[in-house]
């Protein structure tokens, strides 16, 4: 269903109640990756109530192009406060500049699909107390980021409960010659079936029913905009359950920041609906 959101909206989910005290830990800390040989920093963010928990759902989030892995918190105001509003853990992956969250079947040196699936979550698992489960773990991001979430998500539902996809650059085909993508994949004229592979609106066919609670969000004057409307076209023709979020805005840091509360929401409420089957 598409939803067209007003400022009374972006009020309202203002109003929701946080703790008392904002506390969160925020944590720089460094991951071991075996397949590339190297160690990637992340930071970890854990809420005000950690101490108590047995075990907490983690949302990993995906930076866009020429981001790092601390762009979430030194860009978007007070962006820890999520963790200790939802009571979650909060993991920021490192992308490469320009990884696009692949393994590149180009270069060996970029291998971040086995990275994150087969090396940092299992690192975060084992360091943390987390669910260690696909119904407390949830991926998101930012335009290469919201590429990369909903890539991994579609191709790890094993992993992943719920993802998300802000500005996500969801179809790569129209954009050959940008963002250094050419030097992960090839040059699209001579490897078009490995394009054809590695973009997200292609992988639809892997989405099993009821497998991922899925939100989509992009501004009406994104560059990304068309893109992400033939995805949400082809999610209703296949019957995928999703939310797509249309406002006017563009690729921009103003608009994240305000997309970062409706993708927290609709986590936390996946999250919440998973325990509560769970309990049945």
């Amino acid at each position: 269903m598409r939803i067209i959101i007003h400022c009374l909206v972006a009020f309202l989910l203002n109003a929701v109640s946080l703790t008392s005290t904002q506390a969160a830990i925020v944590d720089t800390v460094d991951t071991p990756s075996h397949v590339m040989k190297k160690t990637i920093k992340a930071v970890v963010i854990r809420p005000d109530r950690y101490e108590q928990a047995t075990a907490l759902p983690v949302v990993y989030m995906l930076t866009g192009y020429s981001g790092d892995h601390a762009s979430w918190v030194k860009n978007y105001k007070s962006f820890d406060r999520y963790a200790d509003q939802y009571n979650t853990m909060i993991v920021c992956v490192d992308p490469a500049y320009s990884s696009w969250y692949w393994d590149s079947p180009a270069d060996k040196d970029f291998q971040y699909e086995t990275y994150i699936t087969k090396e940092l979550i299992p690192f975060i698992d084992q360091k943390y107390k987390t669910i260690k489960d696909r119904k407390g773990r949830a991926v998101t991001g930012l335009s290469m980021g919201g590429h990369g979430a909903l890539y991994l998500s579609f191709r790890h539902q094993d992993l992943f409960s719920v993802a998300g996809s802000m500005s996500g650059g969801v179809d790569i085909r129209p954009f050959p010659d940008n963002w250094h993508m050419s030097k992960r994949l090839g040059s699209y004229h001579e490897n078009k079936e490995v394009w054809e592979q590695h973009t997200v609106i292609n992988l639809l066919h892997l989405v099993r029913p009821q497998s991922l609670k899925l939100i989509i969000d992009c501004g009406t004057e994104d560059f990304f905009y068309q893109v992400n409307e033939n995805l949400h076209k082809e999610m209703l023709y296949r019957h995928i359950q999703h939310d797509y979020i249309v406002r006017p805005g563009g690729h921009n840091g103003a608009y994240w920041e305000n997309a970062l509360k409706y993708q927290f929401l609709f986590i936390s409420e996946a999250f919440a609906a998973s325990d509560d089957d769970v309990k049945k």
